[in-house]
């Protein structure tokens, strides 16, 4: 008998059976009992997908009969594949893997855990980038004119900086998570909902957007996304990609120099926040941050644009 495998022409069905059960498993309880969002679940069935494969790949049926060696070996793996991860991917893969097994000891479907030990790599500090406020207005002023397009987009735009939204949760936003032209109301991570104010500019597209562009693309969908927010040109709620692309059309119409991501404007929501005084712990509750360490790493970037300014202008600095 061959090499069992989960993929690509399964050899020994049984045990490729017995990997998926457990697995299987493992996400149900991540999604049902700890209420981890969507994409997170289907980050971990991907990198699972790639444990388990590698697994059957080696002949091993059954995630019992892991051990701390296997795992080491599959950490070396990781890092030295022909298209390399980044440490922060390995690092992610590796808790995944971890997670599993401390929920199969704790469940009894194993005898111990073998992940018990397994270290993963430590993750670069990575700074949050921001860009300056001048580039944000003039990022959102590219979207003018007064099609439907355009005024979806700036309302877009808008919001996503007035609230420092992920663009997942922009796009999954329903018109009644608006709430008295005031606030919103985000569902972020763990479907844990958060409110945030909305600035003048941000409730003024927001306000032109509902009255004249929304309806006429409304009028084009079929009514399977009649409580979204945001729609495109077909009636059918925004996606994270046409987010995307609406923000990188943006920034190429804007010609800035600086790399635009869907994170930017979140980025620079919360940084010029903390420059204008705001409280870390304000901030890490705008953003939705489940820990305030997460949120003081942009308190570095205010850090350094501080020691920048005070170099260039006091004169006994240099």
């Amino acid at each position: 008998m061959g090499e069992p495998r989960l993929a690509g022409g399964a050899v020994d069905q049984e045990s490729a059976g017995a990997l998926t059960r457990d697995v299987t498993a493992y996400l149900r309880y991540a999604g049902l009992e700890r209420r981890l969002a969507k994409n997170t679940i289907a980050s971990y069935r991907r990198d699972l997908a790639t444990y388990t494969e590698w697994l059957a790949d080696r002949g091993i049926a059954s995630l019992d009969q892991v051990t701390p060696a296997t795992l080491s070996s599959y950490a070396k793996f990781l890092g030295e594949r022909e298209e390399p991860l980044a440490p922060a991917s390995v690092s992610r893969m590796l808790g995944t893997v971890r997670n599993l097994h401390r929920f199969l000891a704790v469940e009894g479907r194993t005898q111990a855990d073998a992940a018990r030990e397994l270290r993963t790599p430590k993750k670069s500090m990575r700074l949050p980038k921001a860009i300056p406020q001048a580039d944000v207005t003039a990022l959102i002023e590219t979207a003018s004119g007064d099609d439907i397009v355009a005024l979806r987009d700036r309302a877009l735009l808008e919001l996503l900086y007035a609230t420092g939204a992920r663009v997942s949760e922009a796009v999954d936003l329903d018109v009644d998570d608006v709430v008295d032209r005031e606030i919103v109301r985000l569902t972020g991570k763990g479907d844990k909902q958060r409110i945030v104010p909305l600035g003048s500019y941000a409730r003024e597209a927001l306000d032109t957007y509902l009255v004249r562009a929304r309806p006429a693309l409304a009028s084009r969908g079929r009514g399977t996304d009649v409580a979204a927010l945001f729609l495109g040109v077909r009636g059918r709620r925004v996606s994270r990609q046409n987010a995307w692309l609406i923000i990188k059309k943006a920034a190429e119409r804007a010609e800035l120099a600086a790399e635009i991501s869907p994170h930017t404007l979140r980025h620079s929501f919360a940084t010029h926040l903390l420059e204008g005084g705001a409280d870390v712990r304000v901030v890490q509750e705008l953003l939705g941050h489940a820990s305030v360490a997460t949120t003081q790493l942009y308190t570095l970037v205010t850090a350094d644009t501080l020691r920048d300014v005070y170099t260039q202008a006091h004169p006994r600095a240099r």
